[in-house]
């Protein structure tokens, strides 16, 4: 009874310090700023092998490509990626430039192995034709849309004078025979990604710009020829690494139209994943919007020099080297991803792959039991929820409130995405319908709210509350429901401390929208 009445008088005391501030939350309903792929979200499947380790702990255990056996099996694999309908996957990652396919004239499948003069420290792997039927029979199952990263490496040389420069090129009679092998199968592929974080400086390996732009342009030709039929060929993507000016710029501009449909980047923008100071930037909206530079920059180089393609978001794992064994699988990291998803749209990215669906510490799902992360619920309601269509908005209030705005996927209105990043105030928030000079009337109809809390108010928990209730899997490991709380239009949005809400307003009446 004593724990009881100290737990209430602690909770009081706490409400009691909470200040609160109304927000007035203008949305320019009149037109939209940008518009997303249909399919915005994506996740990755990585290469990693079990004993791919960082910081003195491995976290990738049987979540590679060639182990994923025990996942792709599981009930809850197929729920968890049913839910999405399509979810968006990218197959690809560090190890993919050593990737060889055990189609055509390979016979021979060597496994990973530790290899100190090795990219990354592993030899050169191969990709089962097993396992190849294995996942395509289970993405066919859950309506995966398909992004798979080809080795861009093949036929290429280290130079004598820099051994991380590889030259010469592409060799792609071993890419043509699993994509032959593709087309007989009836395997549908979205998109081929052509290398790993092969630009600028690389990472492990790079490769000149004016090369790589004639490799890719060669693959996009095979593509061309393969699937003759526009409407079924694979989209070509790429270069799949970090901005650099120069070296985009000058590939941009070394590819013709049509070679490349979307230019894809990697964002991992808050540092190491063991780095302490790693909670306090998922927290913190000053460092959090630094990265918008990056994606303005892509967006504009794509903007000048290939217009006819568009800028994607082709890995994102916020942190580096497997991401924080303590912050990106909580409930804060949410803080991070939400609102990365928000800023990217609003900047005309069309898709955003998060890194990883399942693997590191930074999964959407658990590596051991596959049971969804408080990022996966976010994940899921924005596919849910938020529209194509982009709204401008903007508000007077603190940094601290991060608000975003899509015209609705589901019936009439607009969605709203606030994100709380205080852990002490409340936001009061009253929607303005701007630059709407002749609004309608519309009925008022009750309002949807979606609140997303920590469970015990901890942002380090991997539990997330909908509403105040935990979302955990039922008891025959389905996805629990997601209802709103109907709240009346005519009152403002509570936005607690530390806290991350969808809100759908059927009533705002937004012309863009229509």
């Amino acid at each position: 009874m004593d724990v009881k009445i100290t737990l209430r008088c602690f909770l009081l005391l706490l409400f009691s310090l909470s200040s609160a501030e109304d927000v007035k939350l203008r949305v320019k309903g009149v037109t939209t700023i940008a518009t997303t792929d249909e399919n915005f979200i994506c996740a990755t499947l990585d290469w990693w092998p079990p004993n791919k380790c960082d910081y003195n702990q491995c976290p990738w255990g049987q979540a590679g490509i060639l182990n994923l056996s025990c996942y792709i099996s599981h009930y809850l694999s197929f729920k968890t990626l049913a839910a999405f309908n399509p979810l968006r996957i990218r197959l690809g990652g560090s190890l993919e430039d050593q990737i060889i396919y055990q189609f055509g004239k390979q016979k021979k499948c060597p496994s990973f192995e530790k290899k100190d003069d090795g990219l990354f420290g592993f030899s050169v792997g191969c990709l089962p034709r097993k396992r190849w039927d294995e996942v395509h029979d289970f993405f066919n199952k859950t309506g995966v849309k398909l992004t798979f990263g080809l080795n861009a490496l093949t036929g290429k040389t280290n130079s004598a004078e820099d051994k991380l420069n590889w030259v010469g090129d592409w060799n792609p009679n071993n890419a043509i025979s699993l994509m032959k092998y593709t087309i007989s199968k009836g395997y549908k592929i979205d998109s081929y990604e052509f290398g790993n974080e092969l630009c600028a400086e690389g990472v492990s390996a790079r490769v000149d710009s004016v090369q790589y732009a004639k490799d890719i342009t060669r693959l996009r030709h095979i593509v061309n020829l393969l699937y003759p039929n526009a409407s079924l060929r694979p989209k070509v993507l790429g270069p799949a690494g970090f901005y650099d000016k120069e070296w985009f710029d000058s590939f941009l501009q070394n590819v013709g139209p049509g070679v490349v449909d979307g230019v894809t980047h990697h964002i991992y923008n808050l540092g190491a994943g063991v780095d302490k100071d790693l909670i306090k930037r998922v927290q913190d909206p000053h460092f959090l919007s630094k990265i918008a530079k990056t994606y303005k920059s892509v967006t504009g180089a794509v903007k000048e020099f290939t217009p006819w393609a568009a800028p994607w978001v082709g890995e994102a794992g916020g942190a580096y080297n497997s991401g924080g064994k303590d912050v990106s699988h909580t409930f804060a990291n949410g803080f991070w991803y939400l609102g990365q998803l928000g800023m990217t749209s609003t900047l005309n990215h069309k898709v955003y792959c998060r890194q990883t669906l399942i693997g590191g510490n930074y999964g959407l799902l658990n590596t051991t039991t596959f049971i969804p992360n408080p990022d996966y619920y976010g994940a899921l309601l924005w596919h849910w929820h938020m529209g194509s269509d982009v709204l401008s908005v903007s508000h007077d209030g603190s940094p601290f409130l991060r608000t975003y705005a899509h015209c609705s996927k589901k019936g009439p209105g607009i969605i709203v995405l606030l994100i709380n990043m205080s852990n002490s105030t409340i936001f009061n928030v009253s929607l303005v319908n701007d630059m709407n000079l002749y609004p309608e009337t519309v009925d008022m109809t009750m309002r949807e709210e979606y609140h997303l809390t920590p469970k015990d108010g901890n942002i380090q928990s991997d539990v997330v509350r909908l509403n105040g209730t935990p979302l955990e899997l039922t008891k025959s490991l389905d996805i629990p429901e997601m209802k709103p709380k109907l709240v009346d239009p005519s009152s403002p949005i509570k936005v607690g401390p530390d806290s991350i809400v969808f809100v759908h307003s059927k009533s705002f009446n937004a012309p863009a929208c229509r």
